[in-house]
């Protein structure tokens, strides 16, 4: 029997668009994922698409829960602005304002 089924896609292996530590978030063309392992510049490896992670954030601003989260790419970092930036998911919890990281529900795909 044929079948088109490649992998359930909650980690895909994809080039790192820039060097990324294990566990920090990168943007990949319109995708975003967390990288499994420490990845240099076009470094092959994977990159978890879903699940909940404690990311890097913009310390100058609040969360509330529920809140549209998105991927500043210019500094590396999860805000609650949309304008320029990339929609990810959503914050799981509340983040204080100052506070470097926040927890946040991957999901949202291109």
């Amino acid at each position: 029997m044929a079948t088109s089924f490649i992998q359930s896609g909650e980690a895909v292996e994809f080039a790192a668009p820039y060097a990324v530590a294990s566990g920090a978030g990168a943007l990949i063309g319109a995708i975003f994922g967390v990288a499994q392992t420490t990845l240099g510049n076009g470094e092959r490896g994977a990159f978890q698409l879903c699940g909940v992670w404690e990311l890097a954030k913009n310390s100058a601003e609040a969360w509330t829960e529920g809140a549209k989260i998105y991927w500043d790419n210019t500094n590396k970092r999860c805000t609650t602005t949309a304008s320029g930036n990339t929609l990810i998911g959503v914050a799981t919890e509340a983040a204080a304002n100052p506070s470097s990281v926040g927890r946040v529900r991957l999901g949202i795909v291109a």
